[in-house]
């Protein structure tokens, strides 16, 4: 039954509870990722932190998601432009740079960037790289210059 639910819904972490307390037993219950394996009798502490770890667990890939899908809204809200810029900044490019490929002034990439960095909430640019990085946009960049267009919109 466990291995039918973990194919199901992986992220849903799974206790045991046995009679059994022997370690293939254990084993078992643990290699489809039970993240704990508790014996009767067990204490009421060890059950309560067991579900709080297993509920911790569980919500941990709807909260990546929830974040990568706010990512994607402010992303969508860039103009063409500022996909652009966001894209070669994030790949390193300086501003001198960004103008060069993209045919603008320095000062005009520089200003890109800054509305960049206040629409998508990005502190520095450590978290514009961290948030382009969880979009892709490195990975369609590469694609692109191998593919041999100049398209950065991504």
């Amino acid at each position: 039954m466990q291995k039918r639910a973990a194919a199901k819904c992986p992220y849903i972490s799974t206790i045991f509870l046995s009679t059994k307390d022997d370690i293939p037993t254990a084993v078992e219950a643990m290699r489809p990722g039970a993240i704990e394996f508790l014996t009767k009798p067990f204490r009421d502490n060890e059950l309560v932190s067991a579900v709080r770890e297993a509920l911790e667990r569980s919500l941990l890939p709807v909260v990546k998601k929830a974040e990568k899908q706010a990512l994607q809204r402010c992303y969508a809200a860039l103009s063409p432009r500022q996909r652009q810029v966001m894209a070669l900044v994030s790949l390193g490019f300086f501003n001198q740079q960004v103008g060069g490929e993209l045919g603008i002034s320095e000062i005009t990439g520089k200003a890109h960037r800054g509305q960049v960095m206040r629409k998508r909430g990005a502190d520095s640019l450590a978290d514009l790289v961290r948030m382009a990085a969880m979009l892709g946009l490195a990975k369609r960049r590469e694609a692109t210059m191998l593919g041999g267009h100049a398209d950065f919109a991504a």
